[in-house]
C-alpha cells in the first residue's frame, strides 16, 4: 500500500508541473501579444501623426518658412503621443517645467516657445479624461472642492461675459495724446483664466498617474534630479560669470547696470543682471528670469526635505539632502533676497511641523555634512555673503513687505470697477500681448484686480479647503515614511496657500508644483492602503508554509 500511495504520489507531480509550465506559457503569449498590439498601435500613431504633422508643415512652409514648418511638423506628433500616452506626458511635462527656460532660448526667443509645457500638459489632460470616461472615475479629485471651486469658476465666467465682454464691445473712449491699442479683452480673459486655474486638474492628473508605491518612488525621486541637476547648472552659471567667460551687465551704463537683460545670458536661463561692481547680481538659474528661479529653489526646498527625509533608501536620501544643500548654495549666490529668507525659513518651518525636529538624532551626520558644505561656501565667498545680508537688510528698512502688501491692497481697493473687477487677464504679464495690462505685485491684490472681492473670498475658500483636506489626509496615513513625505507636502501647500508676497501661482513653476504636490498627497493613502494589503498577503502565505512545514516534519 505505501509502495503505490508513493507511485501515485509521484505520478500526480509532474503533472503539477505540466500545469504550472502551461499556465506560465499562456501568460507569456497574453504579454507577447499585448507588447505587438501595443507596437501596432504606435506604429500606426505616428505615421498618421506624421502624415498630419507633414501636411500641416507643407503649408507653414509656404506661409513662414522652413522655421515655421519643423515646429508645426512635431507639434502635431508630440501632441498625438500625449493623448495616446497621457502618463508618460505628464512625466514629461514634469520634467519640462525647470529647464524650460534654457530650451525657450536655444531655439528661438519666441512667446509661443514659453507655453511648449502646455503642449504635454493639455492633450494628457484630454487623453486621461477620456480614460477616467470609459472606467466611469471622477476627473475632480478631491470631490471635496468640487463646491468652492464651481462657485469660483461661476465668479470667473461672469467676469468674462460682462467686465471682459463689455470691454471688448464697448471699448473706453480714447484718450487725448496717448496712443490707442488694439485690444483683445475676451481672449485676454480666456488666457488670464486659463493661468489662474488652468493647471488645477493637475491634482488629478497625478492622483491618477500615481498607481502604487513604485510610481510614486520614480516621479519623487525624479523630483529630487531634476532640482540637482538644475542646482548645479545655477552654480556653473555663478561660476561662468565669475570666472569672465560671460561678461554679464557690469560694462553697462547707468540703469542698465540694475536691469536684467536678455543679452547678458550665460548658457542657461534667460534674463540676468551681473554688476558686481555695483553689488547687484539676479540669477535666473535655468529659468526664463530671476524671480521665477528664486521660487524655484523655495519650492524645491519642500521637494527635496521630503525625499532627504522620507525615502526608504538610504542612497535616494542622501539624494535629497545633498540636493537641499545645493538649493542652499544657489540661494546665496542667486544674489535672490526673497530665497535667502525663505530656503531657511521654509526648512525650519518643515523641520517643526512635520515632526521631524524629534528626529534629529538619526540626521546629525547628514546635519554635519550639511554644515560643512554650506560653512565652506560662506568662508570661500564671505563677501558674497556680506552684500546678500546686506541688500536683504537693506530692501526689507527701504520697503518692509507687509506695508508693501498693505499699500497694493489699498490701491487696488481704490481702483476697482465694480464687484467683478477690471477684468481676467488684465494683472497678468502673459496677457499683456492682448492688451494693457497692470503690473500688481503682489497675488490676493492682483487677484482682486481681476475679479473683485468676491473672486478674492472665492479663491481662499478654495485654497483652505484643499489645505484642510490634505491636512486630514496626511494624518489619516499609518506608514511612517508616507506620512512624512505627506506632511512636507502639506507644510507647502499651506504656505503658498497664503503667501501674497509676490505672484508664484501665476508662473511657473509654482503654478504647477502647488497642484502636483497636492495630488502626490490626496494618493498616498491609497498607496499605504495597498502596502499594507500586501504586507498581509504575504504574512498568510508565510504563515501557510510555515504550517505545511510543521506537518511534514
Amino acid at each position: 500500500m505505501a509502495k503505490s500511495k508513493s507511485k501515485s504520489k509521484s505520478k500526480k507531480q509532474p503533472k503539477s508541473e505540466t500545469e504550472n509550465s502551461t499556465i506560465d506559457l499562456k501568460q507569456s503569449l497574453i504579454q507577447k501579444r499585448k507588447a505587438a498590439q501595443a507596437k501596432k498601435e504606435l506604429i500606426n500613431l505616428l505615421s498618421a501623426a506624421g502624415g498630419g504633422g507633414l501636411f500641416l508643415g507643407l503649408i507653414l512652409f509656404l506661409v513662414g518658412g522652413i522655421k515655421a514648418a519643423v515646429p508645426g511638423v512635431l507639434s502635431v506628433i508630440i501632441l498625438s503621443l500625449c493623448y495616446k500616452y497621457p502618463n508618460q506626458a505628464l512625466i514629461a511635462f514634469l520634467v519640462y517645467v525647470p529647464i524650460g527656460g534654457t530650451i525657450t532660448y536655444y531655439i528661438g526667443n519666441s512667446p509661443i516657445l514659453q507655453l511648449a509645457k502646455d503642449a504635454f500638459y493639455i492633450p494628457a489632460l484630454i487623453g486621461l479624461w477620456q480614460n477616467l470616461k470609459k472606467q466611469r472615475l471622477p476627473l475632480l479629485i478631491p470631490q471635496g472642492i468640487k463646491t468652492p471651486l464651481f462657485i469660483l469658476l461661476g465668479c470667473c465666467v461672469m467676469t468674462l461675459l460682462f467686465v471682459n465682454g463689455s470691454q471688448q464691445f464697448n471699448p473706453p473712449p480714447p484718450v487725448p495724446f496717448k496712443p490707442v491699442l488694439k485690444e483683445f479683452p475676451i481672449g485676454m480673459g480666456i488666457l488670464g483664466l486659463k493661468v489662474f486655474l488652468g493647471y488645477v486638474p493637475l491634482i488629478s492628473c497625478f492622483y491618477y498617474t500615481i498607481r502604487n508605491k513604485k510610481d510614486f518612488l520614480r516621479i519623487t525621486r525624479l523630483q529630487v534630479v531634476l532640482i540637482f541637476i538644475c542646482c548645479v547648472l545655477g552654480i556653473i552659471q555663478y561660476g561662468l560669470l565669475l570666472v569672465g567667460v560671460c561678461k554679464g551687465t557690469d560694462d553697462a551704463e547707468g540703469a542698465a547696470l540694475f536691469k536684467a537683460t536678455l543679452e547678458a545670458r550665460c548658457y542657461f536661463g534667460g534674463s540676468l543682471v551681473y554688476s558686481p561692481s555695483q553689488g547687484m547680481i539676479r540669477l535666473p538659474g535655468t529659468f526664463v528670469a530671476p524671480w521665477q528661479w528664486a521660487w524655484f529653489l523655495i519650492s524645491s526646498t519642500f521637494f527635496a526635505f521630503a525625499t532627504g527625509f522620507s525615502d526608504p533608501s538610504i542612497l535616494w536620501r542622501g539624494v535629497g539632502l545633498g540636493s537641499m544643500a545645493l538649493v542652499f548654495v544657489n540661494a546665496v549666490i542667486s544674489g535672490q533676497r526673497i530665497a535667502l529668507a525663505l530656503v531657511p525659513t521654509c526648512f525650519i518651518l518643515c523641520l517643526i511641523l512635520t515632526g521631524q525636529l524629534a528626529n534629529l538624532k538619526r540626521f546629525i551626520p547628514v546635519f554635519g555634512g550639511l554644515a560643512l558644505i554650506l560653512g565652506g561656501a560662506i568662508v570661500s565667498n564671505p563677501t558674497v555673503v556680506q552684500e546678500r545680508t546686506e541688500s536683504f537688510v537693506g530692501r526689507w528698512e527701504a520697503s518692509p513687505p507687509y506695508e508693501f502688501i498693505t499699500q497694493q491692497f489699498e490701491d487696488i481697493w481704490k481702483n476697482l470697477d465694480g464687484p467683478l473687477g477690471n477684468g481676467l487677464g488684465r494683472a497678468t504679464n502673459s496677457a499683456r500681448a492682448f492688451g494693457d495690462t497692470k503690473l500688481v505685485e503682489t497675488y490676493y491684490p492682483k487677484v482682486m484686480h481681476e475679479v473683485g472681492l468676491i473672486g478674492v473670498l472665492g479663491f481662499l475658500a478654495l485654497v483652505t479647503t484643499l489645505t484642510v483636506i490634505c491636512f486630514r489626509t496626511y494624518r489619516s496615513i499609518k506608514n511612517r515614511n508616507f506620512r512624512s513625505y505627506g506632511a512636507a507636502m502639506w507644510v507647502f501647500i499651506l504656505f503658498i496657500s497664503y503667501n501674497t508676497y509676490y505672484y508664484p501661482l501665476d508662473v511657473d513653476p509654482v503654478a504647477v508644483y502647488y497642484w502636483f504636490g497636492a495630488g502626490i498627497l490626496l494618493k498616498l493613502p491609497e498607496i499605504d492602503r495597498l502596502e499594507r494589503l500586501q504586507e498581509e498577503q504575504a504574512e498568510r502565505v508565510q504563515g501557510k508554509i510555515g504550517k505545511k512545514n510543521k506537518k511534514k516534519t
